[in-house]
C-alpha cells in the first residue's frame, strides 16, 4: 500500500490504481491484477479483494508484510541494501507472533517494553532488540506515508535490552592451527575478514573491479580495496597494507582444471577474488563448512596428542572480524578508523564490540 492520495477526484478504493486507460489492483505481495474500464465494478472488485484478505487486513501483521513489500521496491531501486531487507524479513516473523493482531495504532510504549522484557526472559534479549528496529522502522514508515492512522512510534523512548561485549575471541593460536592447512580459500577468506573487518559475505562477492588506486591527501598514490557494505550501503576504501596484498597475491594464482577433452590442463581464472576451480564464486555456506571441518581435524589431531585444543570452541569468519577489530584496537589504531571499516552507526557500538 501506498502512500495516501491527496488528489483522489474518482474516490478509488486503497491498493486501486489507474494505469493506461484501465484499473489495477495492487495485490500485498507485489502482483498487479486488472479490474477493467467499469469504475463500479472495479469499486466492487476491489471490496472483494480486501474482505478475501481476512482477519488481518489492518493488522500490525498485515502492514509488515506491507512494509516489506516496500523494502523489496526500495531495494530494486538501490535505497536499500539486500541485507537490511534480508534482517527485516527475519525479524518480522517473531513480531507477527506478539503484536500480529493487533493493529497498529493500538500498540503502545508498553507493548513494545513487554516484548522486549519476556524475550529478555527467554535468553534472546539481544535478538529482541534487532527486531525492535525492525518494528520502530515499520511505524516510521507508517507515519511517512499516513497509514493505519499512526502519529507517533511507540518504540521511541523505549530502553532497549542491555548488550555486553562480545565474549568470543578467537585465540591467536586457534586461529593459526585451523588456518595452516586450511584450502586456500577458507585461508584467504579468514585473513581478509580478519584484516579488512569487512562482512564475509560482502568479501565474497569481490572481484578485480574492486582493487583500485587513489591518492591520499599527502599526493601518495595508495592501491586500495574500494567495497559497498551490503548492509549499510556504505562505500568504504580499504589501504592494500603488505598482509592483505600477500593474501591477494595468492589468490591470484591460477586454478588448473583438467579438461578431458584437452591434452594439457587448462587453466581457469575466476570472476571473483576467492573463487572454486571451475573458477565460479564460492558460496558463503561452502566456505563455512571447509572452515568446520578444518576444526574438527585440529580437535581430533589434539585429542590424539592431547594437545591444549582438544576442547577448541567452534568460531566463524564473523569471529574474525570481531579478533581483527579488538587486535587493532589493542595496536593503538583508533576506534573512529575501526567503526568506519566495521559499517557502526556509533563509536559506542565499536567499543561494546571490541
Amino acid at each position: 500500500m501506498g502512500r495516501r492520495r491527496l488528489h483522489n477526484p474518482l474516490n478509488l478504493p486503497q491498493r486501486v490504481y489507474a494505469k493506461h486507460g484501465a484499473f489495477y489492483y495492487h495485490h500485498p505481495k507485489g502482483r498487479w491484477e486488472h479490474l477493467g474500464r467499469d469504475l463500479e465494478a472495479v469499486k466492487r472488485r476491489a471490496a472483494e479483494i480486501a474482505n478475501g484478505l481476512g482477519a488481518e487486513y489492518g493488522t500490525t501483521s498485515f502492514y509488515l508484510d506491507e512494509f516489506l513489500t516496500a523494502c523489496r521496491r526500495r531495494v530494486t531501486a538501490a535505497d536499500l541494501a539486500p541485507r537490511t531487507l534480508e534482517d527485516y524479513t527475519r525479524d518480522s516473523e517473531p513480531l507477527k507472533a506478539f503484536f500480529g493482531a493487533m493493529y497498529p495504532i493500538g500498540v503502545e510504549p508498553s507493548h513494545v517494553a513487554e516484548y522486549l522484557d519476556t524475550n529478555l526472559e527467554l535468553g534472546r534479549g539481544v535478538r529482541a532488540n534487532r527486531e525492535k528496529a525492525c518494528l520502530s522502522s515499520m511505524f516510521t514508515w507508517l507515519i511517512r506515508t499516513g497509514q493505519a492512522g499512526v502519529k507517533t512510534n511507540p518504540c521511541k523512548g523505549v530502553k532497549r535490552n542491555k548488550e555486553t561485549k562480545r565474549e568470543r575471541y578467537v585465540e591467536d593460536e586457534e586461529m593459526h592451527a585451523t588456518l595452516e592447512k586450511a584450502p586456500a580459500q577458507v585461508w584467504a577468506m579468514a585473513e581478509l575478514v580478519y584484516r579488512t573487518l569487512q562482512r564475509p559475505e560482502d568479501i565474497i562477492g569481490w572481484t578485480p573491479r574492486n582493487l583500485t588506486e587513489r591518492r591520499d591527501p599527502s599526493g601518495r598514490v595508495v592501491r586500495i580495496i574500494r567495497t559497498r557494505q551490503g548492509k549499510t550501503g556504505a562505500a568504504v576504501d580499504i589501504e592494500i597494507t603488505p598482509e592483505i596484498d600477500a593474501v591477494l597475491t595468492r589468490l591470484k594464482a591460477p586454478v588448473a582444471k583438467v579438461d578431458a577433452e584437452a591434452p594439457t590442463p587448462k587453466v581457469v581464472t575466476g570472476l571473483t577474488i576467492i573463487h572454486r576451480r571451475d573458477g565460479k564464486p564460492y558460496s558463503y555456506d561452502g566456505l563455512c563448512a571447509m572452515l568446520k571441518r578444518r576444526q574438527s581435524a585440529v580437535r581430533v589431531r589434539h585429542t590424539t596428542e592431547k594437545g591444549p585444543l582438544a576442547t577448541m570452541p567452534s568460531w566463524g569468519f564473523y569471529d574474525m572480524k570481531g579478533k581483527g577489530a579488538t587486535d587493532m584496537w589493542l595496536s593503538g589504531v583508533p576506534l573512529e578508523q575501526i567503526q568506519v571499516l566495521c559499517g557502526h552507526d556509533s563509536v559506542t557500538t565499536t567499543e561494546r564490540y571490541v
